[in-house]
């Protein structure tokens, strides 16, 4: 296995070293949000990475990117209570005015402000983004926002949110997706003014809420672009998101496939290791396969991605494969172990349960084939 950025990755299991198993294990015993970590992820300007210089970030690819989320996981840890803030970047850098960038980048990048936030999904519509409710209607210098969403994660620990409402009914425009705008809401702000978090209790750890918006006034000066290209907007920024975590999985996976590997080498049954008997070191090398060829459609992806080629199909095949290859390890890891995979301990109940997401989220493997099937090999829509 050839790492990509190896003084990156050096860094982030260095840094790692100081957030062990317990750690992860405490926070997720307590459904706690991991603020000690993010905060020295922060410090260290990791998460500025995607940042221009000019605006006091790095000025790096999703190539670096991927490396510091992928080693994250693959170090024990979850990236989820602060990757948001890498792909929702895309948004502000490649449509927001230069007021905005200039009022809120550079606090991102000195780690004052937290952009970790962004409310699309909602509870009628589904992955059927054309058919949010939420609205946002203009009212002389502001905009009157009102509805809810779901799944919104990190809505508690984060300053700025981006918010995707209707500024027009969906049967106005030309298609259903236009006539969705987005917005940046000052939470802090916000919070006093018709905004609401209510948080949601997950199988995993991922500090996600419900948001409510009643009558929240926002200042015009705070839409993105312009008003009725907001789902443009949104897709701009999916192929980041979708080969982002597509490197935790990877990470994920690769600390499945160590952790067994390890185990089955010690663990002694019948006088011998347990990981002699092929019946438990085939599917640790099965695993292992399908890892490091997952990880080379990312590694396309991100290629493409960083020259500003299409990437579309490699982004979504990228996220497919390296989904089903972390969930693979997963379930190998946790029948390696045995009884002791279910120990919380080990960390392997807790690692298999944060990366079943990537089944459903963000993207299910479903859509990712019904767009191939449609996209690339020419077949009808199913749906």
């Amino acid at each position: 296995m050839s790492e990509t950025h190896p003084e990156i990755r050096d860094g982030i299991r260095a840094l790692c070293k100081g957030f062990p198993g317990e750690y992860w294990r405490q926070c997720d015993r307590e459904r706690a949000y991991p603020t000690d970590f993010v905060g020295t992820l922060s410090d260290a300007g990791y998460l500025a990475v995607l940042i221009p210089e000019e605006f006091g970030g790095s000025g790096l690819g999703i190539s670096e990117a991927a490396a510091i989320l992928g080693e994250i996981h693959h170090s024990g840890g979850n990236a989820g209570a602060c990757h948001a803030q890498m792909y929702i970047m895309g948004t502000v850098l490649r449509h927001g005015s230069d007021a905005q960038k200039k009022e809120i980048l550079p606090n991102i990048a000195s780690g004052e402000l937290r952009l970790q936030a962004f409310g699309v999904t909602e509870p009628t519509s589904g992955t059927d983004t054309s058919r949010i409710r939420t609205t946002a209607v203009r009212d002389g210098d502001d905009y009157i926002i009102n509805g809810q969403k779901v799944w919104t994660s990190r809505a508690e620990h984060s300053d700025l949110m981006l918010v995707l409402a209707r500024t027009q009914p969906r049967d106005a425009g030309k298609r259903p997706h236009d006539g969705m705008s987005v917005f940046i809401i000052d939470m802090q702000d916000a919070k006093s003014k018709g905004l609401s978090i209510k948080p949601l209790r997950a199988m995993l750890n991922h500090a996600t809420t419900e948001v409510f918006f009643d009558d929240l006034r926002v200042p015009a000066k705070n839409l993105i672009g312009e008003e009725g290209k907001g789902f443009r907007y949104l897709l701009d920024g999916l192929n980041a998101e979708r080969i982002l975590i597509s490197a935790e999985a990877i990470g994920d996976a690769r600390w499945f496939i160590e952790k067994a590997s390890a185990y089955a080498g010690e663990r002694r049954v019948f006088d011998r290791p347990i990981g002699q008997n092929q019946g438990i070191q085939f599917p640790i090398a099965r695993a292992y396969a399908a890892t490091e060829a997952a990880d080379l459609m990312v590694q396309k992806a991100i290629g493409l991605f960083d020259q500003g080629e299409a990437c579309g199909s490699e982004a979504n095949m990228a996220k497919l494969l390296s989904a089903d290859a972390s969930w693979a390890a997963a379930d190998m890891c946790l029948q390696t172990h045995g009884g002791f995979g279910f120990a919380e301990e080990y960390d392997v109940e807790r690692k298999f349960r944060e990366t079943r997401l990537y089944q459903v989220a963000p993207i299910s493997t479903n859509l990712i084939l019904s767009y191939i099937a449609e996209h690339v090999l020419g077949l009808p829509r199913s749906f």
